[in-house]
């Protein structure tokens, strides 16, 4: 033990809970630790019974121990990791099992995100070894396990890996699946999909198959059906024999079908066009930090609903598999990104960094990739993408996220000049971030039709690609009020946002596929002079109050719904039930 002792709810992130700042602000190695009992019917068997630690995310660079032995390591947050603890807990049997974990948050120029540590090195102003951690993007870095750790079983030999693609007509859908079983090579594979009323429409078996439905109610986002969010089940049964016994293990997972498919000026979802009218977000709120929080995600999932937001982009780092959920289930579409945000030094676009973006494309593949909301990936944010060794960086990034998944399209989010942007050409749809009378032409309104225009028309003339307006926005005070609108002000960043609406409206009917507004709600940064509490360009509050621009989004967003939309008048009211 080398300092002191605190009580720390999991999940959570460390930073707000004390009155401690130097915890607030702290960058290094935290330990946590945990004694839990495990039921003795998980022990006896231990030929049979497999036993796994899972985290479903731990910030940035997790060491665990179970009973002082290492049972795994793992590099970068937001993503699940587990480990076989069986070896380990059956051979004490009856006394507690302590789970030990060690927790560095420091960034480097070969993380994702990376960042850098700086030394101040002039005593005269600086205690000794005094350092700071740098990082090139806009959010607070928030530290300590932010999700469900849990234990649970499997057979020795168990269903480790499904993956499912979807095909459809008209009449009849295709659903191909391939399945992964550890442990041994002498078992069989039997599996049904049942609709939401459990009858079973189509029946398979072996590792590798298709599945037929006549007439199947496809998986349509929120406002494009009066059923959104339809999924069917598909039960995977495995028997086995090992060590003389006979072994089952099932899974049920989810399956929503649906085809993406990208042209020049439309993004298709089941063959229809659709526009991304959604939001950014950021796992961010008070106390709990990046802490998974139910009651916040579901208030989340109503606010969206309530302002017809049928979209959202993972901005930036994947979210919990918990919002993902209700994502699928309710019809929210989305674009999943990884944790490659503020690649802004030359060095983070090198061989070690780059190895480290592909494992991370491969885990967030491996666990989203079944999932009907995820329509597109997101591979990086704002990266420094007009330099020379990004070319090959993102050819290769994006390569190797189509070779692992090449049923969906994939982009990333670029602020770089159009001309000058060394990523654009591999993506499939052009995702661009800007900020006119903000960060450029401070205050000056006026500039907006005009920069946005030629905006749009430059990138459409170099890339012939559909293009998504990912971010845009202004910070408002909440309560600060202009007129005529001064800057800060929610009457400025109202009428910012209907500046960008007209020129949206004109380019919605060429090749502007989406506009994501900058962002759901206030969030916490880094201290700065120009963040007061943090980012204020949330529609919402960091409470998730409305401020008056989320009236605007709200009224703009139900009128393109009922524009699009093939049903009768949609009314605006929608709660979500779990």
């Amino acid at each position: 033990q080398t300092g002191p002792v605190i009580d720390m709810p999991v999940p959570a992130s460390f930073n707000d809970i004390t009155q401690d700042p130097s915890l607030e602000n702290y960058i290094g190695w935290v330990w946590y630790e945990k004694e839990v009992l495990l039921p003795l019917r998980w022990l006896q068997d231990d030929l049979n019974t497999r036993v796994v630690l899972r985290f479903g995310s731990a910030h940035y660079y997790a060491i665990v121990w179970v009973n002082g032995v290492q049972v795994v390591e793992h590099e970068g947050g937001h993503l699940p990791f587990e480990a076989d603890i069986s070896s380990v807990v059956q051979r004490s049997p009856g006394i507690p099992c302590r789970i030990t974990v060690a927790l560095n948050n420091t960034l480097t120029p070969h993380t994702l995100p990376p960042g850098s540590i700086q030394y101040m090195n002039d005593e005269t102003r600086y205690p000794k070894n005094y350092f700071v951690q740098n990082i090139k993007f806009d959010f607070f870095n928030y530290a300590g396990i932010h999700r469900p750790v849990v234990l649970y079983t499997t057979p020795s030999v168990y269903i480790d890996d499904i993956t499912v693609t979807t095909t459809s007509s008209e009449s009849v859908a295709m659903v191909q699946y391939k399945v992964s079983v550890v442990g041994s090579t002498l078992y069989s594979l039997s599996l049904s999909l049942r609709d939401q009323d459990g009858k079973v429409v189509a029946t398979g078996d072996g590792t590798t198959g298709e599945l037929k439905v006549l007439n199947p109610n496809l998986w349509w986002p929120y406002l494009m059906h009066e059923n959104p969010g339809y999924r069917y089940s598909l039960e995977v049964k495995m028997q086995a024999q090992a060590n003389g016994v006979l072994l089952e293990d099932m899974y049920t997972l989810p399956v929503g079908i649906r085809t993406v498919h990208v042209t020049s000026t439309q993004f298709l979802i089941n063959g229809r066009p659709f526009y991304f009218h959604g939001v950014n977000k950021h796992e961010d709120a008070d106390i709990r930090g990046k802490g998974l929080d139910w009651p916040l995600i579901v208030k989340d999932f109503n606010l969206l609903h309530w302002l017809g937001a049928n979209s959202f982009r993972t901005s930036h780092y994947p979210y919990a598999e918990e919002i993902m959920d209700l994502c699928d289930a309710s019809g929210i579409v989305v674009i999943d990104e990884c944790p490659a945000v503020g690649i802004k030094m030359p060095e983070s676009f090198g061989n070690k960094s780059l190895q480290q973006h592909l494992v991370v494309m491969e885990e967030l593949i491996r666990r989203d990739k079944n999932r009907p909301s995820v329509v597109m990936w997101s591979v990086a944010n704002e990266p420094a993408s007009e330099l020379p060794p990004a070319a090959y960086y993102f050819k290769t990034v994006i390569a190797h996220t189509k070779a692992l998944d090449p049923s969906r399209p994939v982009t990333f989010v670029t602020d770089a000049n159009y001309a000058l942007d060394r990523g654009a050409p591999y993506v499939d749809v052009i995702c661009v971030n800007s900020y006119f009378s903000w960060y450029h032409d401070p205050g000056h309104l006026e500039v907006i039709p005009l920069q946005l225009t030629t905006q749009f028309e430059n990138w459409y003339k170099t890339y012939q690609k559909p293009i998504i307006q990912s971010e845009y926005g202004a910070d408002s005070v909440p309560g600060l009020h202009s007129d005529p609108p001064l800057m800060f002000s929610e009457e400025y960043q109202k009428a910012m946002l209907k500046e960008y609406h007209s020129i949206f409206d004109k380019k919605r009917k060429e090749y502007l596929i989406g506009e994501l507004i900058w962002n759901f709600a206030d969030f916490m940064t880094n201290q700065g002079t120009t963040r007061v509490l943090g980012n204020k360009k949330g529609i919402f509050t960091r409470q998730r109050q409305p401020k008056s621009a989320a009236f605007v989004l709200r009224e703009r967003y139900w009128k393109i719904a009922n524009e699009s939309s093939c049903l009768p008048p949609i009314i605006k009211s929608h709660t979500l039930f779990l």
